[in-house]
């Protein structure tokens, strides 16, 4: 078993990121466990968008 870690700052981006992996992967997905983080910084929302894909 193992795991892929991603991490971007807008969905599409990771979306993007997991397709190109799965499309390459030579194997079984397990599980994908995802999450989103926002935070402030002055005035500006920073978001964080990531997601683990687990996989034989």
């Amino acid at each position: 078993m193992k795991v892929k870690l991603f991490d971007e700052n807008h969905e599409k981006d990771l979306e993007m990121q997991i397709n190109k992996f799965i499309s390459t992967l030579d194997g079984e997905i397990i599980d994908i466990k995802f999450q989103t983080a926002i935070t402030m910084f002055g005035e500006e929302q920073i978001y964080c968008f990531s997601a683990m894909i687990i996989y034989n």
